[in-house]
């Protein structure tokens, strides 16, 4: 490239001193024996991989080539337009969170990586699921394909960076940029304070214990200060609890908690603080306590949540918008806590996640963007709309989300049923959208009045059968991935809306004193067993078990059978 350069084959300007840009451009005769060229150069590492995965992409290899079966398609010919090609993110900093990973994700990754061995130093217990480098490289090189750069791990009952010391060493390397949780600060997971110190002085805490958690705090600064991270700065309870006490007096103890941390990390790492990144997630209480006055250094990211559900609570202000730190979002397409939890199944139309992400960009919320993903699988489609939308907000508009989708479904699928996947894909999240399933109950649609529960259950079952005969129309080798990324969430989802439903009427008729009340039963330990049925068969059989466990046994949010019970007229 240097010589490219120096001999005037090759014009830089458009990415030279550029974050993560990249050319891709025909040269012709670039060299003595070479006729033409088509050369990829980066204005940095990441730049230079994303390059070569955009032409990897544009040859017909999916990001999704392993995390969905995708196939890759032989190619009697490549060709090439000439002309230059240019591309730079909207967003410096584009990520996930693998969070609630537990028990889906873990039981997986355990089934097919095992358990960690058992330490003294660093602390390792017996039964840690081993969240290694060959699960992790997969997930690397995933983020990579679609122009991420940016990974909090999963932390539930696992520590990253001691679990598997090359964790941290790899994700260098390939170049993905390292966090913690929001509430996991200075490089250090909350399971690596558990381990030390839980039997001894319980959950962390700054008001017992400053001395303790300043010391482990150094150490985490201290063991990961030469690999590319952003420093989760602040402080919450432990198992991401609001900190007990006062709010006056907790405002003025992170404030202070803040202030040792960069005190910490300037001694540690940099002198000049304001040239190591760094980012206060203003999550629930933290929020409120930025609201009523807690003051942040300058040189912090400030990076504003939504409400769990898909809807920012806030977004920086003229005022807020001038700070040198700048200000990100993190946002949620999986969600464990109250007033409901909601991990199973993608329930998140792209159109939602534009709305809210561009208005983001649009004041200024754009040096990192972050979004919880759960257990991972199941998210492909709005996972790589958020990325997409993260690296060009310009591209991307309200006036194109379907041809986002038919585009992606052409890509993985082919053209010729782009159209019909597409309309699958963004009607089964628009369903779950209004009501996410983990959120149904047999009250949720009215039986009585305009026909409604008849109509949700009529159109998820058009939904699901038009999702069977498309699956059947695909060759053998793309049905795999329609399986995963349509067909099954439609039918699953499908047959629990019904199942509710049903369930409602068997209630009503039973009120009702009708005849046909244990017709109702019946059909609802009907659709009971066909729900178990279909997830057997995801875990078990389908792929030959290779996502076994990723969709766990049983439907959250299911009213379960009562098995004592000896009444045919109710199900519970």
């Amino acid at each position: 490239i240097d010589q490219l350069v120096k001999s005037k084959k090759l014009d830089v300007k458009d990415i030279e001193g550029q974050w993560e840009t990249f050319l891709i451009q025909v040269v012709e005769k670039p060299m003595a024996g070479v006729d033409r060229a088509l050369v990829i150069a980066g204005s940095d590492k990441r730049g230079t991989i994303y390059g070569i995965y955009d032409v990897s992409e544009q040859i017909g290899i999916s990001p999704w080539y392993w995390w969905s079966d995708v196939p890759v398609a032989h190619k009697e010919a490549l060709w090439v337009k000439p002309g230059r090609y240019v591309q730079s993110p909207s967003v410096k900093y584009r990520g996930i969170f693998i969070n609630d990973e537990a028990p889906a994700l873990s039981n997986w990754v355990e089934s097919k990586y095992g358990n960690v061995k058992p330490s003294h130093k660093p602390p390792i217990p017996v039964g840690i699921v081993n969240y290694n480098h060959e699960f992790y490289t997969k997930v690397f090189e995933l983020l990579l394909r679609m122009k991420a750069n940016y990974l909090w791990p999963a932390m539930w009952n696992n520590a990253f960076n001691e679990d598997d010391p090359e964790n941290p060493r790899l994700a260098d390397e390939y170049g993905i940029v390292l966090g913690t949780s929001h509430q996991e600060p200075m490089l250090r997971a909350q399971k690596e304070w558990d381990r030390r110190y839980y039997t001894t002085l319980g959950h962390w805490n700054y008001y017992k214990h400053p001395d303790t958690l300043e010391n482990f705090w150094r150490e985490g600064i201290r063991r990961n200060k030469n690999y590319e991270s952003i420093i989760t700065m602040g402080l919450r309870g432990a198992n991401d609890t609001e900190i007990a006490g006062d709010i006056h007096a907790n405002i003025k103890t992170i404030e202070n908690i803040v202030l040792r941390q960069q005190k910490i990390i300037s001694e540690e790492m940099n002198p000049d603080i304001t040239v190591v990144p760094q980012s206060w997630c203003l999550y629930k209480e933290i929020l409120d306590y930025y609201n009523k006055g807690m003051s942040v250094p300058e040189n912090i990211t400030l990076l504003w949540p939504d409400d769990n559900w898909g809807n920012i609570r806030r977004l920086p202000s003229k005022e807020e918008r001038k700070r040198s730190g700048g200000a990100g979002v993190y946002y949620h397409f999986d969600y464990h806590g109250d007033p409901r939890s909601y991990e199973w199944i993608n329930t998140n139309p792209i159109a939602k996640i534009w709305d809210q992400m561009t208005l983001a960009k649009q004041y200024g919320a754009d040096r990192i963007w972050i979004v919880n993903v759960g257990h991972f699988k199941g998210y492909e489609l709005p996972m790589e709309y958020f990325l997409s939308l993260a690296w060009n907000t310009d591209r991307w508009t309200n006036a194109n989300i379907n041809e986002y989708t038919r585009l992606w479904a052409a890509r993985d699928f082919g053209p010729e049923y782009a159209n019909e996947i597409a309309d699958i894909l963004s009607k089964y999240t628009k369903f779950n959208g209004r009501r996410k399933p983990e959120s149904l109950s047999p009250h949720t649609y009215s039986l009585i009045n305009y026909h409604e529960a008849e109509n949700v259950v009529n159109e998820y079952n058009k939904l699901a059968h038009q999702a069977e005969i498309l699956y059947n129309k695909l060759p053998p080798e793309k049905r795999d991935p329609f399986y995963q990324v349509a067909l099954f969430p439609t039918k699953i989802c499908a047959l629990v809306n019904e199942l509710y439903v049903t369930a409602a009427k068997n209630n009503l008729y039973a009120a009702q004193k009708r005849a046909s009340t244990n017709d109702m039963a019946i059909q609802t330990r009907l659709l009971f067993q066909a729900d178990t049925s279909m997830m057997t068969y995801y875990n078990q059989v389908f792929a030959n078990g290779k996502w076994n466990h990723l969709y766990g046994s049983d439907t959250p949010g299911l009213y379960r059978l009562d098995a004592s019970s000896k009444k045919q007229s109710r199900c519970h």
